[in-house]
């Protein structure tokens, strides 16, 4: 079983910065991809970036030039740098590791960005 618990959320001024944090524990092994989705409210939820075991990133359009995901192998965590954050950014952010086609998700942290 694979847990993941996010940390990092909060309220920000839109123009401003956060650093989401996760945290995998269980029977994790390499390979495996990480990454962030998001849910905001009567929206389906979307891939904002993911990360292979390599280190290539991938990119929601709407977020290319600035977010930027990052991951520490050793640590068995992935991160989001979320700059020049947009009322439009507001949301649910979900951790996701994808081990063997399995998908696994943390509980969510909000975001929420103010105009």
């Amino acid at each position: 079983q694979v847990q993941l618990v996010e940390s990092g959320g909060g309220l920000v001024q839109a123009g401003g910065s956060l650093r989401l944090s996760c945290v995998a524990s269980g029977l994790v092994v390499i390979p495996y991809t990480m990454g962030w989705y998001r849910q905001a409210p009567a929206k389906q939820r979307e891939l904002v970036a993911s990360i292979t075991p390599g280190g290539s990133a991938n990119y929601a359009d709407s977020v290319k030039g600035r977010f930027t995901i990052s991951r520490d192998n050793t640590k068995k965590s992935v991160y989001l740098q979320m700059n020049m954050l947009r009322p439009e950014d507001t949301a649910i952010y979900y951790c996701n590791l994808n081990l063997r086609k399995v998908n696994y998700w943390g509980q969510g942290t909000q975001v929420t960005v103010s105009s």
